[in-house]
C-alpha cells in the first residue's frame, strides 16, 4: 500500500517550474471607475503619489505573496489573493478561501485558475470592485485560460498576452532573442536529439562535457549535466521528447540574476545579485535554484556593468517583440576569463524580486514592480530612464540582502506535525535560533542576527521530497568569496528545518490521511 502512495504523492506533488483578458494600448480606454486621475506623471516622486493615492483594486494573485512581499506598503488598495496562508490569518491584506476543493494541480496556473473560480474568491473581488471596474490582476504564472476567467470577472491582467509570455519564456527563444540584441549564450548548438550518437555529433565543437536544457523547465529540474553516455540514458526519455533543446558547453561559472522592466520609456535594469545553486541542503535538485544575494561587490565591476548593459539591450529587445512590463535574467559568469553569458529569461516577477524590491535603491525611489504597474496602467508617463538607470548603478545604492529557499531534500514522505511560525527568528551567539516577533516584512529583520522567515509548508501539510519548507530573508551575506555556505547560512539552514517535525507515513491514521489528501492534490507547492 506504502509504495504506490509514496507515487501516486511524488506525481502530485512534483515541483515544475502576464496581458489583460481585453488587451488594449496604454491610454487608449477611458480611466475605469474608482482609478485615481492624474496630469502627465514625469517624476519618481509623482509616481510615489499616484500608487499611494491609488483606489482601483489590484490584486496579486498566486500561491504565496512571497514574490511580492511587501507591495502594499506603496499601492493603495493592494491584495494579495493566495492559496496557501502563510501568516496564520495574522496578514490583513492577504485574502485565502477558507474552504479547499479537490483539485490535481499540475502547475502555478492551475492554482491561479482554482483561486479565480472559487466562490470565496469571486466573491471577495466583487465585494470591492467599483462600479464595472474589478480592478487589476497580476499572476506569477498564467495561462489563456486565466485570461478568460480574468474577462468574465471584469478583471484586467497587467501582463502581456500570455501566448506572448509563453513564447518567452522558451529556453531556445531566448537564444535566439538574446543573438539578435548582442546579448551572447554559452557557446551551444540548437538541435532535436535522438540518441546519444546524435548529441555527439551536433556538439562535436563544444567538447564531451555537456548541458543539456529543454525549451521549459524551473529551478533546474529540466537541466542534465552529460559527460558520458551512462549521464545521457538518466535522461535520455526528457531529452528526446522534446521537438528542440538547447545543448551547451561546460563551463566553470557562477551563477547571477538581474530584474528589470521593459516600460515605453525604456528598460529599468535593477542590480546584480548572486544565485545559490544546487546546494544540496537546500534543494534535491542538480543545479537548482536555491537563493540569492544581493550586495554591492557582487563580481567586479566590469562584470557588473556588462551585466547590466546585457539587460538593457534585452529588455529593448523584447520591447521590438511586443513584450513589455517585469522580466529577470539569469547570466553564467565565466569564472576562468570573465565573459558574462546570458543563461535564461523569466517573463514575469521571480524569486529574486522579494530581494530586488526591498533593497535601499527601491526604498529611495520606488520598487521594480511599480514601473510594471505604470506600465499597465491608463496613466500618461514620461519618466527619465537613463536618469534612473545611472542611480541604480551606483553601488550606495545597493544595500546587503540574501534568502535562502529551503526544500525538503530527502527522498521521503511524511505529514508535518509541527513547522515554524512567519516572522522574525533571531540566532543566538552560538547559532541557534528563536522565535522573535510576528511581522510581514523583511525589513523587520534589523540586522544580520535575524531573519524574516515566511512559512511555506505548515502542520497538516505533506513533506516529501522537493517540497517548499519556507524562506528566509536576511540581511547580508550568507556565501564566502568561493560561492560556498559560509558559517551563518549553515546555521540557519540548520536552525529552521530543526524547527520542524513530522509522523511517518507507515502510520495507519496517517495513510489514510494521505490517500484522502493526495486525491485532492492539495499540497502543492510552488514558488
Amino acid at each position: 500500500m506504502l509504495e504506490p502512495l509514496l507515487r501516486l504523492l511524488r506525481r502530485l506533488f512534483r515541483n515544475t517550474p502576464a496581458a489583460p483578458a481585453a488587451h488594449q494600448a496604454p491610454g487608449a480606454s477611458p480611466v475605469p471607475d474608482g482609478a485615481t486621475t492624474m496630469s502627465k506623471i514625469t517624476t519618481i516622486a509623482d509616481v510615489r503619489r499616484h500608487f499611494l493615492n491609488n483606489k482601483e483594486p489590484i490584486y496579486f494573485i498566486s500561491a504565496t505573496n512571497f514574490n511580492l512581499l511587501g507591495i502594499g506598503d506603496w499601492v493603495g488598495n493592494f491584495r494579495h489573493i493566495n492559496y496557501i496562508d502563510c501568516f496564520e490569518g495574522q496578514q490583513r491584506n492577504v485574502f485565502v478561501p477558507k474552504e479547499k476543493f479537490p483539485r490535481d494541480f499540475e502547475s502555478i496556473e492551475d492554482i491561479n485558475n482554482y483561486l479565480l473560480e472559487h466562490k470565496e474568491v469571486i466573491d471577495f473581488i466583487q465585494s470591492r470592485a467599483q462600479g464595472g471596474n474589478a480592478g487589476v490582476a497580476a499572476f506569477l504564472m498564467f495561462d489563456e485560460h486565466t485570461e478568460e476567467v480574468c474577462e468574465q470577472l471584469g478583471l484586467k491582467v497587467a501582463f502581456p498576452p500570455a501566448k506572448l509570455r509563453s513564447r518567452m519564456d522558451n529556453k531556445i527563444e531566448t537564444v535566439r532573442i538574446g543573438n539578435k540584441a548582442g546579448v551572447p549564450s554559452v557557446p551551444n548548438v540548437l538541435a532535436k536529439v535522438g540518441s546519444y550518437q546524435e548529441l555527439c555529433e551536433v556538439s562535436r565543437e563544444l567538447g564531451d562535457d555537456l548541458v543539456v536544457q529543454t525549451a521549459f523547465g524551473d529551478s533546474g529540474h529540466t537541466t542534465f549535466f552529460i559527460a558520458n553516455e551512462d549521464d545521457y540514458y538518466k535522461h535520455a526519455e526528457e531529452i528526446e521528447a522534446e521537438s528542440e533543446v538547447k545543448i551547451m558547453k561546460r563551463i566553470n561559472c557562477r551563477g547571477s540574476a538581474i530584474e528589470a522592466c521593459a516600460t515605453r520609456c525604456g528598460t529599468v535594469v535593477g542590480p546584480l545579485m548572486t544565485e545559490l545553486v544546487g546546494f544540496k541542503t537546500l534543494t534535491p535538485y542538480k543545479g537548482g535554484w536555491c537563493g540569492n544575494e544581493m550586495f554591492a561587490g557582487a563580481f567586479d565591476q566590469s562584470v557588473r556593468d556588462k551585466a547590466r548593459e546585457y539587460t538593457f539591450q534585452f529588455g529593448e529587445a523584447l520591447r521590438e517583440e511586443g513584450y513589455r512590463g517585469y522580466f529577470e535574467l539569469d547570466f553564467l559568469i565565466d569564472m576562468d576569463n570573465g565573459e558574462v553569458y546570458l543563461g535564461e529569461l523569466n517573463p514575469r516577477v521571480t524569486g529574486a524580486s522579494s530581494l530586488t524590491n526591498v533593497a535601499a535603491f527601491a526604498h529611495s525611489d520606488i520598487p521594480l514592480f511599480l514601473f510594471h504597474l505604470l506600465e499597465f496602467s491608463d496613466v500618461d508617463f514620461d519618466l527619465d530612464i537613463n536618469e534612473i538607470n545611472e542611480r541604480w548603478a551606483h553601488p550606495e545604492s545597493v544595500d546587503s540582502w540574501s534568502q535562502l529557499v529551503i526544500k525538503h531534500t530527502d527522498e521521503s514522505v511524511d505529514l508535518l506535525t509541527q513547522a515554524p511560525r512567519t516572522g522574525v527568528w533571531k540566532m543566538a551567539d552560538d547559532g541557534s535560533i528563536g522565535y522573535h516577533h510576528y511581522n510581514y516584512h523583511p525589513h523587520a529583520a534589523e540586522d544580520d542576527s535575524e531573519g524574516f522567515f515566511l512559512r511555506i509548508s505548515g502542520a497538516g501539510d505533506f513533506r516529501y521530497e522537493g517540497a517548499d519548507l519556507g524562506i528566509l530573508i536576511t540581511r547580508g551575506r550568507l556565501m564566502d568569496d568561493d560561492f560556498q555556505l559560509n558559517a551563518r547560512a549553515k546555521a540557519w539552514i540548520d536552525g529552521i528545518r530543526g524547527q520542524y517535525a513530522g509522523q511517518s507515513l507507515q502510520d495507519p491514521v496517517v495513510e489514510e490521511v494521505a490517500v484522502s489528501h493526495a486525491v485532492g492534490g492539495g499540497n502543492f507547492k510552488i514558488l
